[in-house]
């Protein structure tokens, strides 16, 4: 049987290089020398050899993992593809898994809870958005779904108002239909459904009153203006007619400037 003739220090701290015969074989943690009590002189077999490979390699695999979510939680996929990076082989990997879930540094079911937890308090997601981000960190999508249902439709309020916090800047330059839309269209991009995007919109405190209206109708009715001046007439009165339309402004609303009750035609040259 091989005999160990030389433990030596690597420049590498916490590693040892293992001399059998008189020739190098492989390296050690500090861990896995303390372990199997390499010393100078011991008698190794062959079996005992690729056993304490094995453990080394195990142990290099979880002290990784553990390194990697002392910064921040991890899931259970994102610590796997960490080790893979690291060229640690699967058998090891697994086994360093296994390891911190049972020692619960590792729970996949918690980071979900976490994530959406955070998000309700300062997020701005919606629930399909989690749902989307949680399945690209690798979680099991049952995990997700339990995790979401668990959150009443009420407790995403208030994601969903962050959201819109910047657009009530826009009243006053938008009609209010037309707010509304943007506002549910923003919603929608954030993953929120479309039930819960009109239950938030009703619930923005819009301080739109009849001045902010004509305010906007007056903003957009002048963009149209530019947009078609050069058209003749009927033609110019048509498109102006059809894009405040699509703006969000009633018809009563729309006669209204054409008539000249917003803004004189004859000043509309000036802007």
């Amino acid at each position: 049987m091989p005999i160990i003739t030389k433990v030596s220090s690597q420049k590498r701290p916490g590693r040892f290089n293992i001399f059998l015969d008189g020739k190098y074989s492989f390296s050690a943690a500090e861990q896995t020398v303390a372990e199997f009590m390499l010393l100078k002189g011991q008698e190794l077999t062959e079996e005992q050899i690729t056993e304490i490979k094995q453990f080394d390699q195990d142990a290099k695999a979880t002290n990784i993992a553990s390194n990697y979510l002392s910064y921040e939680p991890r899931t259970v996929y994102e610590v796997l593809q960490y080790l893979n990076k690291h060229g640690i082989d699967n058998d090891s990997a697994q086994a360093a898994v296994s390891q911190l879930t049972e020692m619960g540094f590792l729970d996949d079911t918690k980071y979900a809870q976490l994530v959406i937890t955070q998000n309700l308090r300062i997020g701005t997601d919606g629930p399909l958005s989690v749902s989307n981000k949680l399945r690209q960190k690798g979680i099991d999508p049952e995990i997700i779904d339990n995790a979401l249902m668990a959150i009443a439709d009420d407790d995403w309020l208030d994601a969903g108002k962050r959201v819109l916090k910047s657009m009530k800047s826009k009243v006053g330059k938008l009609a209010r239909r037309e707010l509304e839309r943007k506002m549910t269209s923003k919603l929608l991009s954030h993953g929120f459904s479309s039930t819960l995007a009109s239950t938030i919109v009703a619930q923005i405190d819009l301080p739109q009153n009849d001045e902010d209206q004509i305010a906007a109708l007056k903003k957009q009715g002048i963009k149209a203006y530019k947009r078609f001046r050069r058209l003749p007439e009927n033609e110019r009165q048509q498109k102006i007619r059809n894009y405040l339309f699509t703006h969000g402004f009633a018809s009563n609303e729309i006669d209204a400037f054409l008539a000249g009750e917003i803004i004189p035609l004859a000043e509309l040259a000036e802007y």
